[in-house]
């Protein structure tokens, strides 16, 4: 975040009045051209949601070329009371060199509600944050992730819920999915305050590896100073379910297409909850040709 600090170039501000509500999604696209060299970009933006407001965000990100660009940006976002953000960070690009650094720090005050769904599905080295900070009452806020790589991609996930108010809720399901010689990162961590009594806070993240070369790092973490909350963490990490396969496969199913049917089930978890149609099925679709080309 620095480094941003020190190097942005460039940046939005946007506000969203009180009692707004923003009918069609903002989409903000990250598009470099590296056909004849490399490129760095630093972006800053800064958005506040103003009281009893909705709006839908996503971040979408591409190239063209065949160039090495890298790619730190910084979000930051205040959500006002009683209102509603849905942020989507989407790293679809499909050039294999692309390296990227992105910090979204989400403030929400009382009866706020966020629901921030990430997904890396391209890239060589991608490096999420995502932060929230919960110092109101009354707040509700969902986070879904997937890193579905393959080659020698790092997708490399960290989460801070940080509950400074009581009586508010948080949710947290991060999913991997990593072939060849990929590796996944997830630290994810909850803090509950003194003051933050009442507070029900989860997290897990599940993995599944699909080569002896594919790795996994996790570390789900509690640190809780309040003694009246309801918190959880867990981690699994395993491979495809030998059984499941087999049962597919005695039914006619092909290996590809039972392999990517079971990813798929395990995959959509992560999209099932997103509250938009169309940006649903767009997900759904791009997860899936991911998955058929993985399989």
């Amino acid at each position: 975040m620095a480094w941003n600090t020190a190097d942005w170039q460039a940046g939005m501000f946007i506000r969203i009045p009180d009692k707004t509500v923003v009918e069609k999604p903002m989409v903000f696209y990250h598009i470099n051209d590296v056909s004849s060299s490399e490129v760095t970009v630093s972006v800053r933006n800064l958005m506040v949601a103003g009281k009893s407001s909705q709006v839908t965000v996503i971040e979408k990100f591409g190239s063209s070329g065949p160039g090495n660009h890298f790619t730190n940006l910084v979000n930051e976002v205040v959500v006002e009371e009683n209102a509603r953000l849905d942020y989507y960070h989407l790293q679809t690009d499909r050039g294999g060199n692309r390296f990227q650094f992105t910090q979204t720090e989400i403030y929400q005050k009382d009866s706020s509600r966020v629901n921030a769904f990430t997904y890396d599905l391209h890239g060589r080295v991608l490096r999420t944050n995502l932060h929230l900070i919960i110092d109101g009452q009354g707040i509700e806020s969902h986070m879904y992730g997937l890193y579905l790589v393959k080659g020698n991609t790092i997708s490399d996930n960290h989460t801070v819920v940080d509950h400074r108010q009581p009586n508010s809720m948080t949710n947290e399901l991060y999913k991997g999915i990593l072939d060849d010689s990929s590796r996944g990162v997830f630290n994810g961590k909850i803090f509950v305050r003194p003051h933050a009594q009442k507070t029900n806070a989860f997290q897990a993240n599940r993995n599944i590896l699909l080569s002896e070369k594919a790795t996994i790092n996790t570390k789900p973490q509690l640190e809780i100073w309040a003694d009246d909350v309801k918190c959880s963490h867990g981690c699994t990490s395993g491979q495809l379910d030998e059984e499941a396969l087999f049962y597919l496969r005695a039914r006619g199913i092909d290996l590809v297409s039972a392999r990517a049917m079971m990813l798929y089930a395990f995959a959509a978890e992560t999209f099932d909850k997103i509250p938009d149609d169309n940006i649903r099925a767009y997900v759904d679709r791009a997860v899936s040709e991911r998955l058929q080309n993985n399989s």
